[in-house]
């Protein structure tokens, strides 16, 4: 019990409480009342050591408001979290970082707590069995309630739905899913996080059983089971995104026949289409189909059951399971209700610290739209990183004052397809032409990651940049070399605001266990800067296709060996020049030495020799395949 009250008015004041929320120490400058008797700092430290064991035994962090001499206690901040996934806990543990006294409750709708919901595909798969994983931290500690209230001081509230909130009075109305009970918790400071929702489509049989989407624990759950079961022969995936693409390998090594239905003409719309080629043609080696083009227009039924489905076209297909990943929208239901400003994509409008309309209220997370750092441009970005780069600012920002920004994204992303990935980050084709980006260059690029005496996997590599200022404004990488560096280097070049020509002198780290000489990212720029300065005339592979397929073929030259060339080639009436021949044969090139001639090899390196080496002898039209054989996406002879 405090007996002996200060009061000179203006004085700190500290108190500090036992898990019983009896009164233990009052501070005033350095001098401190305790159980009634005063003691210098030095001593008290002393006398509360003791008393460690009671706090911690107890299992409750000790809460420390501060006061002032009139003997009158501080009020807590309340900050309020609706979302317990990744941006929620996120802004959450970043708020108790800058205020130990802050009252900090996360409402959560399911059972789990910050869950890797990026992982769950991996999950159903069997890269790892222990589900707890999924929501645990890096030295496997399960992230429950216990641990949010034990190591945080944080109490996350699970089965708990918000209902509706009260701008005005602020409270949030909330319901206890176990027990329908409900009731009204006030704050001074709300965070949305409440993430997004499966999109689903709109046609018959859509109730059916064997239905689902990957968006929850419980459905990893129910497909991990199907897996392990191994009852089902046959499964659709409707969609070729992201997740439709990692959902369809982790069914594949359960031994289910899987069909890839895509509405789009390609598979992963982030990818321009010479690239989301050659990751079509990967996920087909692995016997899977991939029907594009062509929609869903039914789920068939027998018994409740389903047992196929009916695509735009008329094609039927048996399948006992279908996953929907068509992407997700955000989950703005309570927003919305509540009166805040909703942006043209759909997700909650914010402002660079993460406020939306109402400054009381932040949100984060899939729920939210942000600024395109290149475009300037509205979008959504539905990525784990980025909600807990988000939860990061708007922790920091709704207990200090806004003071840290979040600028937006350059939309990275990458996938898993097999043994390849697949990624991209800044600009395509079509979102750079969109945002009027129509000045721009880009270059293919094949090679290994490493020398082939450390066994180097092969990338191609897709680049751009302004013709004018030459500022680096997207790339894409796929391959089974190691693409997540490739997209790394790239992302923060372009965060950079590097040109090509900045990068083509760019120190990065290299030893044979890890990279090239020449780092296959610097060879790509270093390909684009002859583009660029004119030494290099480059043409795709959906170019020549097309001009073989009308009879309009130039003259093509395969410039590698002959056993090479029996082994593999492309088979579109190309001529066999070794590139150690091409001098003494040049007598077997068209006399108009304005004739358009392609040069290529495995990779095109010496077809780009071949190209210099002709244009040395006069002649003005000689292009590169870019990227050669191995970025060839079509049918091959051999």
């Amino acid at each position: 019990m405090l007996q002996n009250k200060t009061r000179s008015a203006g004085k700190s004041l500290f108190l500090i409480f036992s898990p019983y929320d009896n009164l233990i120490v009052v501070s005033f400058y350095n001098y401190f009342i305790f159980e009634g008797k005063s003691f210098k700092l030095k001593f008290l430290i002393k006398k509360l050591l003791r008393l460690r064991k009671l706090f911690y035994n107890a299992g409750v962090i000790p809460c420390v408001t501060k006061g002032n001499a009139s003997g009158k206690e501080a009020v807590m901040t309340k900050v309020l979290v609706i979302g317990g996934s990744a941006a929620g806990p996120k802004t959450a543990a970043r708020a108790r970082r800058f205020d130990e006294k802050a009252e900090i409750t996360i409402i959560q709708k399911s059972p789990d707590l910050s869950m890797a919901s990026c992982g769950y595909p991996y999950y159903v798969g069997g890269f790892f069995d222990d589900r707890n994983q999924l929501i645990c931290t890096p030295t496997g500690v399960v992230r429950d309630s216990k641990f949010f209230m034990n190591a945080k001081g944080i109490n996350a509230r699970t089965l708990t739905e918000a209902v509706e909130i009260d701008r005005e009075n602020k409270k949030v109305k909330v319901k206890n899913l176990e027990n329908g009970k409900t009731e009204d918790l006030s704050y001074d400071k709300l965070v949305l996080a409440t993430g997004a929702k499966p999109r689903k489509p709109n046609v018959p049989g859509i109730n059916l059983s064997g239905i689902t989407t990957l968006q929850s624990m419980q459905d990893a759950d129910y497909l991990r089971k199907i897996a392990e079961d191994k009852q089902i022969r046959k499964a659709v995936v409707i969609g070729g995104g992201l997740i439709g693409i990692e959902t369809c390998e982790a069914l594949n090594l359960a031994g289910i026949q899987i069909t890839i239905i895509e509405m789009m003409p390609q598979l992963l719309a982030f990818l321009d289409p010479e690239m989301a080629h050659l990751v079509e043609n990967h996920v087909k080696s692995k016997n899977a189909n991939v029907i594009c083009n062509n929609g869903l227009a039914e789920f068939l039924g027998k018994d409740g059951k389903l047992v196929g489905v009916k695509l735009q076209n008329g094609t039927e297909l048996d399948c006992q399971l279908a996953i929907i990943a068509i992407g997700v929208v955000p989950n703005t239901d309570l927003a919305s209700a509540a009166g805040l400003e909703i942006g043209k994509t759909g997700g909650i409008a914010v402002n660079e610290y993460m406020q939306t309309s109402d400054p009381d209220i932040y949100a984060v997370g899939d729920c939210v739209e942000v600024t395109q750092r290149l475009t300037g441009r509205k979008v959504l970005a539905p990525y784990g990183d980025l909600a807990n780069l988000q939860g990061r600012v708007a922790g920091e920002n709704l207990t200090m004052g806004n003071r840290k920004i979040f600028p937006g994204t350059i939309q990275t992303g990458i996938c898993k397809v097999f043994e390849y990935s697949a990624g991209s980050t800044g600009l395509n084709e079509r979102s750079a032409a969109q945002a009027g980006f129509n000045n721009i260059e880009t270059v293919l690029n094949a090679g290994p990651d490493k020398p082939g005496f450390m066994k180097g996997l092969p990338l191609v590599t897709k680049l751009f940049a302004d013709r004018k200022t030459r500022k680096i404004l997207g790339a894409q990488c796929v391959g089974s070399g190691d693409v997540s560096k490739q997209l790394a280097e790239w992302a923060t070049a372009i965060l950079g605001g590097l040109t090509v020509d900045d990068y083509c002198n760019a120190d990065l780290p290299y030893a044979p266990p890890f990279s090239l000489a020449i780092d296959h990212s610097i060879a790509t720029a270093h390909i684009l800067q002859n583009k660029l300065d004119g030494l290099m005339k480059g043409i795709s592979a959906s170019q020549i296709k097309y001009m073989v397929d009308t009879g309009k073929a130039p003259l093509i030259i395969d410039v590698r060996n002959s056993d090479e060339f029996e082994t593999m080639r492309l088979g579109i009436g190309e001529r066999l020049m070794p590139l150690g021949s091409i001098r003494n044969r040049l007598n077997e090139l068209p006399e108009d030495k304005n004739s358009m001639i392609v040069c290529y090899c495995k990779i095109s390196l010496r077809g780009y020799e071949a190209a210099r080496m002709l244009e040395g002898y006069g002649y003005t039209n000689v292009h590169v395949l870019e990227g050669g054989i191995m970025a060839w996406p079509y049918p091959r002879d051999k």
